[in-house]
């Protein structure tokens, strides 16, 4: 069969290691095979693309292995041409010798042109994909983390959810955490209702009086701590000044307040203050960010004014 690809490798990706078969076709039309073993670290790595780039080797193949061909193929993307295949259609390619190895197959099939390269999307696709992902992970873990809480409730017999329509809004909140804390009456936790809930209020008293168990307490509280409003981007305040909404403070993972703006000459935000973070390093790299923001200055009476700006952000995870 001709050969198509004179300098191509084949990879076998493990864990821990990656098995590269180099098939090069010399003048006389002969093959010379190279067999090398790397470490998948990113320095044995980059020693295995400077070896095929020094060997003249133009294409790379290797099977669609997960996660483990990620950053194979990132070290390698742009000095090679990579074909990642899937597994499944190379095992179906007939003529393969029981004591041949993944790697010097994978070569051989490269060779010949006999593989058919799977779709790989351009690097910021790939980044955008992965955010997606992880974004539709967190939405599911806490719908589920939601449900799980409504399913406690029921458990101690708390009708909240058939009469709040939204348990977990400002309302729904103040009251699971007086629930949580177990020293108001049904009476007291169905004040604390807000807005056109309070209309709702005999009817909360009645939906309250449960009995919630202290073991019941504490998978309430677990779960009430890791959701968010239902109505609201997760941290956000509500309160913001249209020129601030940036997804930069999405990741900040930060609760700063008391921002100014408008009267000094860059008009930038100043005076941040931060008083919490799981994170202080992230913080503060967070706020000099925030410091470098544009707003346009407040108008009053035709004239600048400076304009208190209040920014909460209470976010644990990017969302």
């Amino acid at each position: 069969m001709q050969t198509l690809i004179e300098r191509g490798c084949g990879l076998d990706v493990h864990q821990a290691t990656v098995v590269a078969c180099l098939l090069m076709v010399r003048g006389d039309g002969k093959v010379q095979k190279q067999m090398r073993t790397f470490g998948t670290t990113t320095r044995e790595l980059v020693g295995l693309r400077a070896w095929l780039l020094s060997e003249g080797c133009t294409h790379v193949a290797m099977e669609s292995t997960g996660v483990y061909g990620k950053p194979i193929y990132a070290i390698l993307e742009g000095g090679l041409e990579i074909v990642v295949a899937n597994a499944q259609h190379i095992k179906k390619v007939p003529g393969r010798k029981a004591d041949v190895k993944d790697a010097e197959w994978i070569a051989d099939l490269l060779g010949h042109g006999l593989l058919r390269s799977s779709f790989v999307p351009p690097k910021p696709i790939r980044e955008l994909r992965d955010l997606m992902r992880y974004r539709r992970k967190l939405v599911e873990s806490q719908a589920a983390e939601r449900n799980r809480l409504l399913k406690v409730l029921e458990t101690a017999n708390i009708k909240l959810a058939n009469v709040a329509p939204d348990l977990f809004g400002m309302s729904g909140r103040l009251m699971l955490r007086a629930l949580i804390a177990g020293k108001a009456t049904p009476q007291e936790m169905a004040e604390l209702a807000k807005g056109l809930l309070r209309k709702k209020i005999p009817e909360l008293e009645l939906a309250l009086e449960g009995k919630l168990e202290q073991h019941h307490r504490l998978p309430v509280g677990a779960s009430a701590a890791t959701t968010r409003s239902g109505g609201k981007r997760p941290g956000s305040s509500g309160t913001t000044h249209p020129a601030n909404a940036r997804t930069l403070c999405c990741a900040a993972g930060l609760i700063g307040r008391d921002t100014r703006c408008g009267l000094d000459s860059g008009r930038s935000a100043r005076d941040i203050k931060v008083e919490a973070s799981p994170d202080k390093d992230f913080a503060k790299n967070a706020v000099d960010v925030v410091k470098q923001w544009r707003f346009e200055p407040a108008i009053k009476d035709g004239k600048p004014i400076e304009l208190p700006i209040h920014v909460d952000v209470n976010f644990r995870v990017i969302y």
